[in-house]
């Protein structure tokens, strides 16, 4: 079993990680063991998804990392009709003259 989790920041930005163990990887949040979230405590967990597989949770990681921010907040929230929307990529295939 493994995880993929979503953090809000003190600053407001979104952290994406992925641990087997969820309690021990927050606690190491907390705590300020992670470059990027120590500089922004305190941080709050605003999603997370257990997986099957440590690859299953991977490859969601890896996927969650190239969504913007309004995307990510969007999952946390529940908001799963937006995300298509969100999606950058989406830009690129709307009609310029609709």
């Amino acid at each position: 079993m493994a995880w993929v989790y979503l953090l809000r920041c003190a600053d407001g930005t979104t952290y994406v990680g992925s641990t087997v163990d969820l309690d021990a990887r927050l606690a190491q949040h907390a705590a300020g063991g992670c470059v990027y979230t120590s500089t922004r405590l305190p941080v709050e967990v605003i999603w997370c998804q257990e997986f099957e597989r440590k690859d299953e949770a991977w490859e969601m990681e890896r996927r969650i990392h190239g969504w913007s921010g309004g995307k990510r907040l969007a999952l946390a929230e529940g908001r799963f009709g937006d995300l298509r929307t969100l999606s950058r990529s989406h830009d690129h295939l709307r009609d310029p003259d609709s």
